[in-house]
């Protein structure tokens, strides 16, 4: 099972990163000590590729590489990294809630914020849910719009379409559904 440490000021720790190759364009790997901290995406809206005081260290990402890249080979639905959720405490609980949404399946915004406990929090959900740290491996894509259709991704919608296809989840935006398949596209 993942692990989930408390938001702490982590002062002295060095954050190292990589990038690695995946489906889905190149995904910037980051870590304090033991811990992920973030897995962003080339191009994403909030806080893309590295930050100025990150560190380089291509060869401190065996685990999170093999399991990324099982996880798009099709063979892993669940991952087991230890984590570090760093924001608000509402953030942090929207994004433990969206650990629990199963490979395959998705929930809508509004549902999200019920598990939360906040009914009539959608919007600070989806905001939320807009600024996770650490996409794909904290599954923030599994998250739609009440009528079904994708709603916003801050890695693209192209992108988030491709996650929910690869993972097998019924909705508007798939092939059978008459979208455009789910080939990646070329600018990805």
């Amino acid at each position: 099972m993942t692990t989930v440490a408390p938001e702490t000021t982590c002062a002295g720790r060095t954050t190292t990163f990589t990038t690695v190759a995946s489906p889905i364009g190149p995904l910037t790997l980051a870590r304090r000590a033991e811990e992920i901290v973030a897995v962003r995406m080339e191009d994403q809206r909030h806080r893309a590729g590295a930050e100025p005081g990150w560190v380089r260290d291509d060869a401190g990402f065996v685990d999170v590489a093999e399991q990324l890249g099982a996880y798009f080979a099709g063979e892993l639905t669940t991952f087991d990294l230890p984590l570090r959720l760093q924001g608000t405490g509402f953030q942090v609980a929207v994004w433990q809630a969206l650990r629990e949404i199963p490979y395959g399946e998705t929930v809508s915004y509004a549902e999200l914020a019920r598990r939360v406990g906040s009914p009539r929090g959608v919007r600070a959900v989806g905001q939320a849910n807009g600024r996770n740290p650490i996409a794909v491996v904290v599954p923030c894509h599994r998250v739609v719009a009440a009528d079904g259709s994708l709603g916003g991704y801050g890695g693209g919608a192209e992108r988030k379409r491709w996650l929910l296809e690869h993972e097998g989840a019924p909705g508007r935006w798939s092939a059978a559904a008459g979208s455009s398949g789910s080939a990646v596209p070329a600018r990805l």
